[in-house]
């Protein structure tokens, strides 16, 4: 009998799917919890060896979505409400944990978008992050859980995957735009946000906050480190390249305060933004 390989799997005694196969497969999981067992699963198979470092497969223009949360423009999202209320509380962490399902597809789809042309060192770096995303959104649904509420209660807007689609043709673009804008704004905010939780008496919400933090630290340094990298083997200076990659596709603006010393221990030094920020 012939046989036939299925699309994405290497025929042969020990056929694996290609990585860029698994990938899309995560991506276009719709429902939270599939995504995080999605993602879980590709980076253990990545890592087991269980994947073929094959780039066969394009990833998707979209992932795949849940009904809810409803997605709206950013200029029309409910405020939070006022201070210390149960219903400002529980819109903080809903944006935190729409922030991180986004970042799971941020994550993978860098990996399985632009692995072949930079490297299986590459698609395991930003496995881990999409693994890290994936247990930050694990933490967050576990603490909207606590407050009586999930995730898809409130509305969210689409702005994360909308700043990543514009520069999905390059991989400079993507890095520049994903990890060393919007990574490292979370860098800014989030030890701000801690103070506050932690002065309220939350410290189960401090210590998720804390690791977040922690994380997204290592996320910013690899993203840079692989832009710096991509930068040397095309002859640019890094700096100056992003300055010109983030005004030609980043349609919002830099503004301070910036947590200087998180963000160099990132690698992302003054000398990348600090001439172009408002």
């Amino acid at each position: 009998a012939r046989s036939r390989a299925r699309p994405g799997v290497t025929a042969g005694p020990s056929a694996r799917f290609s990585v860029s196969a698994a990938i899309r497969a995560a991506l276009l999981a719709r429902e939270p919890r599939a995504k995080v067992m999605a993602a879980r699963a590709v980076v253990r198979d990545w890592r087991g060896g269980r994947l073929a470092p094959v780039f066969d497969t394009p990833m998707p223009e979209r992932p795949g979505r849940p009904e809810r949360p409803e997605l709206l423009p950013p200029g029309r999202m409910p405020k939070r409400g006022r201070g210390g209320s149960e219903r400002a509380r529980v819109a903080l962490w809903h944006a935190l944990a729409h922030i991180e399902f986004v970042a799971i597809d941020l994550a993978l789809d860098m990996a399985g978008r632009f692995g072949g042309q930079m490297g299986e060192g590459f698609v395991s770096d930003f496995l881990s992050v999409a693994a890290d995303e994936a247990m930050h959104f694990a933490l967050l649904g576990r603490k909207l859980r606590g407050l009586g509420s999930f995730y898809g209660a409130l509305p969210a807007h689409d702005g994360l995957w909308e700043a990543a689609e514009r520069p999905r043709h390059d991989a400079a673009a993507r890095l520049a735009i994903v990890p060393m804008v919007l990574e490292a704004r979370g860098l800014d905010v989030t030890p701000a946000t801690l103070q506050r939780v932690r002065a309220a008496g939350d410290e189960n919400g401090a210590r998720i906050l804390e690791r977040i933090l922690d994380d997204e630290i290592r996320h910013v340094r690899i993203g840079t480190s692989h832009f710096v990298a991509l930068c040397a083997r095309r002859g640019e200076t890094p700096q100056s390249t992003w300055k010109k990659l983030v005004e030609s596709h980043f349609r919002g603006a830099l503004k301070p305060p910036f947590n200087d010393s998180a963000r160099l221990e990132a690698g992302l030094s003054r000398d990348f933004y600090a001439s172009i920020a408002c």
